[in-house]
């Protein structure tokens, strides 16, 4: 008895010390395949490494990246008990993932939320959990049927010299010829190959070798694996529970003195909008308890607010404002389980590791991409002419560049004149031929005054021409100014939230505010109150209907918002979501105001 008990703890214990070893294929870096709206800022966070990291292993990727590129990540091996991140690779399952690194299914599952059957592919990267509980350590051992006197192995060299992605009309030849080492070297480190090659899978490189490889005997044994569905299924089979009443937290900034007063102000409407749709929702039978904090000023802590009990049971957590307070709500909502809502910031990176966080506010390099998607697909005709303002506006030079490598690979015109360009300079730039946008370099109020008369002319000198304005989200804070010029210039502008306040449920609800609180909404664009209740009803309706299993529903959500649109998409298989949702809103010549909504 105490020899088998000897023998299981032995077991235990080289389980757990070569899961650092054996385990992770190439240690110093893996395959990361950039996707639609990733930016290497965005990349580094998900990831826990730095801008400077990649470009060393990616020399010149600091200045072009686009999707579907393979880049080297650099795998954080220093400490052995952080998590280490593996790229599916072909002819690998959930099943042989568990055997490789000696882990449960569920673990597997539990750091990778986004993960499913249905996602499991080619070239995905997913986070592998080095530190295991006591029950995946009982799982990982009691697969061991016969006790066998394990040998102490030196440590082991990494099967890997290089990863390799396979281009188009390459060959089991060619590749092998590329890293000087045979072909049966290549096969016998990717066995997968017997099955075929395909563009875009990803290949182990072996050491070279001029020993024969050992073929070790195989048991006599019949194996069926069970297969992903069936994996995913047993690991993920909790059953959604629905949420009788809601607790809901609201966390903001509502108390602060007189230098703050304007921010003060919209954290209020903000509110107001909020318990506006929550009395909507609770009409409709929907039970909410809703808790209000005031974080104060963005030096203070909100350490006393989380260290209340109740706020450990909530179901959802809406704010914060202030930057320095993100991080440590975020670490105490991922702890507890619980949905933080972030409804303004888009310059935080907690939403790249933390599953429970939404961002509303699409982060800058989502919100491009989305645009110039959006853009190409409409306006595939398009002449692109980019006025070069005075003044280098950052925000909008990072947008500019994007779009013209976006337009240049879709095989889409573009120009660029000054801002100081005669109308002969103008005029030379157009096609007849297609349909012409202009495009300035800055969105100020000071650039449309100084470019709509110069613009208004050229359409009225060439009315047969196709000549249109686009621009950008704030544009919704001049338009009573320019509402003329707009319509004559058949301009667009983009944003993630616009309202006609002409339409029913934009006049209802300015009309419910009203008489609520016997006061107009401030001047803003976005306006607070509508976000508050946009927000408000979009999450409380969603936990209403689906419980938790709302993260599984999101694509059921049919909501039609007064303002802020929602199309939240996971930025990664362990991390949370950002709102990608984009309008166009056009001004036509025939003096109608259209929203239109891409999905």
């Amino acid at each position: 008895m105490k020899s088998v008990k000897r023998i299981f703890f032995l077991l235990s214990f080289i389980s757990i010390s070569y899961l650092s070893t054996f385990a992770q294929e190439n240690s110093s870096y893996f395959l990361h395949t950039i996707e639609k709206g990733q930016s290497l800022y965005s990349i580094a966070s998900m990831y826990g490494v730095s801008k400077s990291d990649i470009i060393r292993l990616n020399p010149g990727c600091e200045e072009k990246i686009y999707a579907g590129q393979a880049i080297k990540i650099p795998q954080n091996s220093a400490n052995t008990k952080k998590d280490i991140f593996h790229t599916i690779q072909a002819g690998e399952t959930l099943y042989r993932l568990t055997s490789k690194y000696n882990i449960s299914a569920k673990a597997i599952c539990d750091a990778n939320p986004g993960l499913s059957a249905d996602n499991f592919r080619i070239g995905q990267v997913i986070r592998i959990p080095m530190e295991m509980s006591d029950k995946d350590v009982m799982e990982s051992t009691l697969v061991v049927t016969t006790p066998v006197e394990p040998a102490i192995q030196p440590a082991v060299k990494p099967r890997c010299k290089d990863m390799h992605r396979v281009e188009r009309k390459e060959t089991v030849f060619s590749i092998s010829r590329k890293y000087s080492i045979t072909e049966q070297e290549l096969l016998t480190a990717n066995p997968e190959l017997k099955d075929g090659m395909k563009k875009g899978q990803f290949l182990c490189i072996p050491y070279p070798s001029t020993k024969t490889p050992v073929v070790q005997p195989t048991p006599n044994i019949t194996v069926n694996p069970p297969s992903n569905r069936e994996l995913f299924q047993e690991s993920q089979k909790e059953t959604s529970k629905r949420i009788s009443t809601i607790k809901a937290a609201i966390i903001l900034p509502f108390m602060l003195d007189g230098t703050h007063k304007a921010e003060s102000t919209r954290m209020v409407e903000y509110y107001e909008g909020f318990l506006m749709a929550v009395d909507s929702l609770k009409r409709t039978g929907t039970s909410v308890d809703l808790y209000v904090y005031d974080s104060g000023s963005e030096n203070a802590s909100i350490n006393p607010i989380l260290a209340k009990d109740e706020l450990k049971s909530m179901d959802i957590v809406f704010g914060p404002l202030h930057q320095q307070h993100i991080k440590p709500l975020a670490a105490f909502t991922k702890k507890n389980d619980i949905r933080l809502v972030i409804p303004f910031t888009s310059k935080d990176n907690s939403v790249f590791n933390n599953p429970s966080v939404y961002q509303v506010n699409t982060p800058q390099s989502y919100l491009y991409s989305e645009v110039y998607e959006h853009f190409t697909r409409k306006f595939p005709n398009a002449n692109v002419i980019i006025i070069e303002t005075t003044g280098i506006d950052k925000d909008k030079a990072e947008f500019i560049k994007g779009l013209k490598q976006e337009l240049n690979n879709k095989g889409i015109p573009v120009k660029t004149v000054p801002a100081t360009a005669t109308q002969a300079a103008m005029k030379a730039a157009l096609r007849v031929d297609k349909d012409n946008f202009f495009i300035p370099t800055s969105g100020s109020d000071l650039t449309l005054i100084k470019l709509l008369p110069q613009l208004t002319m050229l359409v009225r000198e060439n009315p047969d021409t196709n000549i249109h304005l686009f621009g950008y989200p704030e544009w919704q804070t001049y338009t009573k100014d320019h509402l003329e010029s707009f319509f004559e210039l058949d301009t667009y502008f983009y944003s993630s939230f616009y309202t006609n306040n002409l339409l029913p449920s934009a006049i209802n609800f300015t009309n419910g505010y009203h008489k609520w609180y016997s006061k107009d909404m401030a001047h803003t664009y976005p306006k607070y109150g509508m976000l508050g209740f946009d927000t408000a009803f979009f999450f409380l309706k969603g936990l209403s209907n689906y419980g938790s299993g709302f993260e599984s529903n999101l694509g059921k959500m049919d909501l039609t918002p007064i303002q802020t649109g929602f199309k939240f998409q996971r930025v990664n298989n362990w991390g949370g979501f950002v709102n990608k949702k984009v309008f166009f809103v056009h001004f036509t010549k025939d003096f109608e105001l259209i929203k239109l909504d891409f999905e």
